[in-house]
Order: C-alpha cells, then structure tokens, then sequence
C-alpha cells in the first residue's frame, strides 16, 4: 500500500526550538501586572464610592457633666460670676507724683485708713503762705480796731468829723474782709495737702495695685503716661453671685428662695445661698434677666470674678450636701448594653467610636458614670441597633 511508503519524518516535535521568546514572555507578565493594579484601583473606588454614598446616621449629642443631689431638688440651674456689690478703684483728688504707696494685693485695710501719698512740698508751701497772710491781716485787724473806736470818740466832742469816721470805719470792714479771705485760703491749702493723701473709702481688700511709687497720678488720668487709679478694692462681705436667668424662666425664681453654690474651682464643696435681688430690668440682647444670689456663709476661698453654677432649689440644702462629691452622669439613652459590656459612643472623623464604660447611681433619667469618661466627654445621647462601632454618623445639632 502507498501508506507504507509515506514520509512520517515531518511529524516529528522538534525540541530544540523554544515555546516562548523573551520579549512575548515580558509582554505577558506586563499584561497580567496591569491587570492586577486596575482591578485593585476598581475595587478601591469600588469601596470608597460605596462608603461615601452609603447613608450616615444621624445623631444628636450630649456632654457628660458633673451633677449634685441637690440637682433633683432643683427647678432651675444657672451660671454666673462672684461679684463683689462695694468695689473702687480708688483715685486722688489731686495731680502729683506718688512717692508712697503703703499696700500691695491683698492687704486688707480700714475705712480712711492712708494707703498712698503724693507729693506735697509745693501745697505745704502754699499752706505757709495762706497763714502767714492771716497772720498779718490779724495784725491790722487791731489797728484798724483801734483807729475806728477812737474816731467814734472824738465825733462826740466834735473834734473830727463825719467823713473820717466812715473812712475808719471802712479800713476796718476791709481788714475783716481780708481776714475772711485769708481764712478761706488756709482751709484751701488744706484741702489741698488733704488730696495728696489717698484714704480707703471703706472697709476691705486690695484686689490689684494700679501704680506705683514715681509715677503721676491725676483725677481720670488726665496726662497721656499719668495713671487714674491708685488701687482697686473690694468689700469681701459684699460677695454675691451674679447670674443671669432666661426671660422664660425668671418666674421660677423667687426672693430669698432657697440656693445651692458651686465654685467651678472649688466643684466638691457646695456654699448654700439665697436670692438677694431680681434685678427689675431685662438685657434685650440675650433676653435675661440679672440675678444676684447672696451667700449664706462662705470662706477665704471665694474670690471676685470666679465662675459659679448656681442651683435655684425647691427647699433648703441640707447641711450634709456642702462636701458631697459631684457625680458624672449622662442620660441613661446614651449607654447600652451588648456582648456584656456597657458601651457609650464618642463621634471622630464622622464616625462613631465605641467606648467601654462602667455605671453608679441612678438618678431617674440620668445614670452615674464611674469610669470610661470624663467630665465635657460628648457622646451620643441615643444609642440606637443601628449604631455600631466605625459606621459612619452625621452629627444632628
């Protein structure tokens, strides 16, 4: 047959040829590379478009804050400042040099009691001039005297007349005049030497010194480098908090009711107050009416222009509430629980972050918190199923 016959030798694999060259076999590993780093790049804008189109929660929230027991006893809260009602700055009279200053903050000084002294070598040599002028007038007050008796004499006899006796009588109405003038010279230069000596006006404290030795002091500060104020001074029993209370609210708040005094320094002490005045006018431009609350007893801790949260109370404060410890609390929505842990929710970069935290007193709608947070913490006030921890959130205000 002719398939006997037939040349088998073309089908023979030749293996001294290679499968694949060089350039093909880098072409290949290009493409499979490039096609690696798209589909990375894909499904990174795949994620990042699904996370950002993907719809936040939306969230209100609260801040965790310190709270008293006295806080269920109350119907309002307020916030303020310790304000001394007997404060000066006080200020000479006169214009000079000061060349001794006799206090420094703090000192506490008596009513007219002299803290400061100007100069007053020119009113003293004033003062000597004044009397030395009354002096002299009093000494013709005698001649003129004299001279005046003895004309009204001898117009009797007839030895002199009319016209003289008035001429007498005249120098000796003048002198008394000069004397009058004199006087009231003295008592100028006085006053005068009187205004270089800088008194307290009352009983108290000395807040800041203003001036100091060697500097010009003048009434209002009348020089462009003179100084108006010596001192400032408060009267430390005159202290009360003043707080400012909402239109809407001001009927809640009664004379002498009862008060309850936070130092924001001093938060774990309590100073038990009343209110002293309503204030009868409105501020228009935050629709609030002035409050002073008077302090019921107090000590050397309170100071002027602190900052106070002031407790307008249903009932007296109990002794035994001045050194209670204030608690943290948030409302009890802000907590839950899940997988046997009480859990709050703080808000960073958009997202909710989850924060472990540990539970006290119940205070109805508050809770205690003894640890995880602090005193400002914001955190979500209601915890829904839907919020968990990274899932992103938009902050409801």
């Amino acid at each position: 047959m002719e398939t006997k016959n037939a040349d088998l030798s073309s089908l023979r694999i030749d293996r001294t040829k290679k499968d694949v060259n060089p350039e093909q076999k880098q072409k290949i590993i290009r493409i499979i590379v490039t096609t690696v780093v798209v589909i990375g790049i894909i499904l990174a804008l795949y994620f990042a478009f699904k996370s950002f189109t993907s719809p936040s929660i939306e969230v209100k929230l609260t801040t965790a804050t310190l709270q008293s027991s006295a806080q269920t006893n109350a119907v309002l809260t307020a916030s303020g400042y310790v304000v001394a009602q007997r404060k000066a700055a006080v200020a000479s009279k006169g214009m000079g040099r000061l060349v001794f200053l006799g206090v420094v903050e703090g000192d506490k000084v008596g009513m007219n009691q002299v803290i400061a002294r100007l100069e007053d070598s020119d009113i003293k040599a004033q003062l000597d001039q004044a009397k030395a002028n009354l002096k002299m007038t009093q000494a013709e007050l005698k001649d003129a005297e004299n001279n005046y008796n003895r004309q009204k004499s001898l117009l009797k006899t007839g030895a002199t007349s009319q016209m003289e006796v008035d001429a007498v009588e005249s120098r000796y109405n003048r002198v008394l005049a000069a004397i009058d003038v004199a006087k009231a010279q003295v008592q100028a230069s006085e006053v005068a030497l009187e205004n270089t000596l800088i008194r307290a006006p009352f009983n108290g404290t000395v807040l800041t010194k203003n001036a100091d030795v060697g500097e010009v002091v003048a009434p209002l500060g009348a020089g462009a480098n003179s100084k108006a104020a010596v001192v400032t001074m408060a009267d430390m029993t005159s202290l009360q908090v003043e707080a400012d209370v909402s239109e809407s609210n001001i009927e809640k708040i009664q004379p002498n009711q009862e008060c309850q005094i936070t130092l924001d320094a001093y938060p774990s002490h309590n100073y038990a107050g009343y209110v002293a005045k309503i204030v009868p006018t409105a501020d228009r431009g935050k629709a609030t009416v002035m409050v002073k609350v008077g302090f019921k007893n107090y000590d050397t801790r309170v100071l002027p222009e602190m900052s106070a949260k002031v407790l307008f109370l249903k009932e007296a404060m109990k002794k035994e509430l001045e050194n209670e410890k204030p608690n943290l609390v948030v409302p009890k929505s802000a907590v839950v629980e899940r997988n046997g842990q009480l859990i709050a929710f703080k808000v960073r970069e958009e997202k909710a972050v989850q924060v472990t935290v540990n539970t006290g007193k119940d205070f109805g709608a508050y809770i205690e918190i003894t640890n995880g947070l602090e005193s400002g913490d914001e955190i979500v006030e209601s915890v829904t199923s839907e919020l968990k921890d990274g899932v992103k959130v938009k902050i409801n205000k």
